[in-house]
């Protein structure tokens, strides 16, 4: 999962596994879901399932509280309404619902169906009730746009996730479905789909929007882009180019790795007008959902994509490949988490970025300055503290606000880790040797043991190795990035670049403002990074408290609208801007220009030995 706008718009992600009592149906009958996306009544979608016979006499019933790529704990069983159980002559039944997400029912073995109403996701961020992180989230426009994230509309009866599953869906005309999902359409406006567990249903949202997917090949790999944008601004077509020169390039950079023969990007662009706010994407095994705010230019957005996409569709090599049993076995209720967030999410984000510059996608100096930017926003987290054990206590403080760091310090380990392999290998062997390798023991069906992974890599690889996880992932040891990079001729210097706004660029989403979470209105400029000429021409200071901008009171919700505002305004824009310092109010007014920030940069050291130099060029040319 790719996560965007630092504190702003921050999600996280969960694995984890446990037993359930065996609870079988009568023969290997699919359990039969449908949802009814015509007959909408108040935003609510009506579900219904049909289990097939029960040998018990009393079953649970769920919603998950988690799923994989999400690292949180969204409970969506609070969007469900109204769940009623019907036995086999159509009478009602006793349900009694235990939490938000889950019911039990007794008198199992006389359980026909059941029917619940599910409201979306979407409204609530529009509210600013707390909400799942969009990507993950569920969005119900009658005739218009679906987003279905199948967790927050099918659940699941104890002991019956490893049962078939088939998915009716009804379908208004004019819309057209996306999905990895099996399935045909019907004569009826109705598409059916198959699934050979649960878990195979919910790893598959389905997006119907109005425009048909754009479809395009990646070598034997069969590619989908199902666009949403609401005002007409973007289509499928538009962004397709940028999309296949990327994926071709992944998939030159991963070589035999292959985890798919279908891959489905599912875009939606939000107004930001009551309306989604979590910018980013979650991955899937086939798929990924992208949500970002339709208002970017069309450079920015491609931008945005190539680096969100890019990111998910790596995660084909882990986690949803190589994975331990955590995952294997994940238990959307009862979560266990693995120790290996340094591997599913830091690997991923150090491919998403390395494939670019091997590939010549973006230049040498363009993937220092991603790393650079990365070791600056990785200093904003706590620097001593143990990955694995981060990772395995996630959903729990102080653990859960480092959550965020994968993707920074994530990543950084795995440039240090593979500039280490690099120089005991010679520069014949790194990161993605490794991940190889890895993926040639593991796949989709089988896990590795999560305490002996380690132990794995360094029979792989060197015993040194061993030293490198000890100190800097299972240890609290920081790593020295400048003796790393000097292994390989570079050097630490500063200069003067081009910066946005409220964020230094798309790229590294990297922001001058940050939002005490405590307090979600309260909205300061950061004092631990320069500000840009922005900032600094109008008399800002870091610490300032912003109040207002333009005469738009600042809050959470009004920031994220000005974050999507601002893509728009020219170096002539008047900005009026309040902030509160020391107690007192100050209005700073000014034009936007040209912003520029100094920025921490990686150079080529000049008297770097030629050995260095090989090890750098066999580093990031491979």
């Amino acid at each position: 999962m790719k996560i965007r706008f630092y504190h702003l718009m921050l999600s996280l992600l969960l694995v984890g596994c446990s037993a359930t009592r065996n609870l079988p149906t009568a023969g290997e009958t699919p359990i039969k879901a449908s949802l009814d996306l015509v007959d909408v009544r108040d935003d609510r979608v009506l579900v219904a399932l049909d289990p097939g016979a029960f040998i018990a006499g009393e079953v649970k019933f769920y919603i998950p509280k988690t799923v994989p790529g999400t690292y949180s704990e969204d409970n969506y069983g609070r969007y469900v309404e109204g769940l009623a159980a019907f036995d086999y002559k159509g009478n009602p039944m006793p349900v009694v619902r235990e939490d938000d997400n889950t019911w039990s029912i007794s008198g199992a073995r006389e359980l026909d169906r059941i029917t619940y109403y599910v409201n979306d996701s979407y409204d609530s961020e529009a509210t600013g009730d707390p909400a799942p992180f969009s990507p993950a989230g569920t969005n119900i426009l009658a005739g218009e746009h679906y987003m279905l994230n199948l967790h927050g509309f099918v659940g699941y009866f104890e002991g019956l996730r490893e049962q078939p599953y088939t998915l009716e869906l009804r379908i208004p005309e004019g819309l057209y479905p996306a999905t990895s999902l099996s399935g045909s359409p019907g004569p009826d406006g109705t598409f059916t789909y198959s699934a050979s567990r649960y878990f195979e249903v919910i790893d598959n949202p389905i997006q119907l929007s109005g425009e048909p997917p754009a479809t395009f090949q990646v070598g034997d790999i069969t590619v989908n882009i199902s666009v949403h944008s609401p005002n007409g601004a973007y289509s499928a077509a538009a962004i397709q180019p940028a999309m296949e020169r990327m994926m071709q390039a992944q998939k030159a950079f991963l070589g035999d790795i292959d985890g798919t023969r279908e891959y489905n990007i599912l875009l939606y662009l939000s107004t930001l007008d009551n309306d989604a706010r979590g910018f980013g994407a979650l991955e899937h095994h086939t798929s990924t959902v992208v949500v970002l705010p339709e208002q970017l230019p069309a450079a920015q957005l491609e931008e945005a994509m190539v680096d969100v996409v890019s990111h998910e569709f790596f995660h084909i090599v882990t986690p949803l490949n190589v994975h331990s049993e955590e995952i294997q076995y994940f238990d959307y209720n009862a979560p266990k988490m693995s120790r290996h967030l340094w591997m599913y999410e830091g690997t991923t984000e150090y491919f998403a970025n390395l494939f670019q510059v091997r590939q010549e996608l973006i230049s040498e100096e363009d993937f220092y300055s991603r790393m650079v930017t990365k070791i600056r926003n990785a200093s904003n987290y706590n620097d001593s503290l143990s990955f694995t054990e981060m990772s395995r206590n996630v959903l729990e403080e102080p653990y859960e606000a480092e959550y965020a760091n994968v993707y920074e310090k994530g990543a950084l380990i795995n440039m240090a880790l593979d500039i280490r392999l690099r120089e005991l290998s010679g520069g014949t062997y790194g990161v993605l040797s490794l991940m190889k390798e890895l993926s040639a023991k593991y796949d989709e069906d089988t896990p590795f043991r999560d305490e002996a992974l380690f132990d794995e890599i360094v029979a792989m690889t060197y015993p040194e190795v061993r030293d490198f996880f000890q100190a800097h992932v299972i240890g609290n040891t920081p790593i020295n990035y400048a003796a790393y990079l000097d292994k390989v001729g570079l050097d630490f210097g500063e200069q003067e670049v081009e910066s946005g706004i409220f964020l230094k660029d798309m790229q590294s989403q990297m922001p001058f403002i940050d939002v005490d979470p405590d307090n979600t209105d309260h909205i300061f400029l950061r004092s631990d990074i320069p500000l840009n000429t922005f900032f600094t021409g109008l008399g800002a200071q870091g610490g300032d408290v912003l109040k207002s901008i333009n005469g738009t009171e600042v809050t959470l919700n009004a920031m994220r609208m000005l974050i999507g505002q601002s893509f728009g305004w020219g170096p002539e824009t008047e900005v009026r801007m309040v902030v509160e310092r020391d107690g007192e109010e100050i209005v700073l007014e000014g034009t936007v220009g040209n912003p520029t920030v100094t920025e921490l940069l990686i150079l080529p050291d000049p008297e770097a030995p030629a050995e260095a130099v090989r090890l750098r060029e066999a580093w990031l040319k491979g």
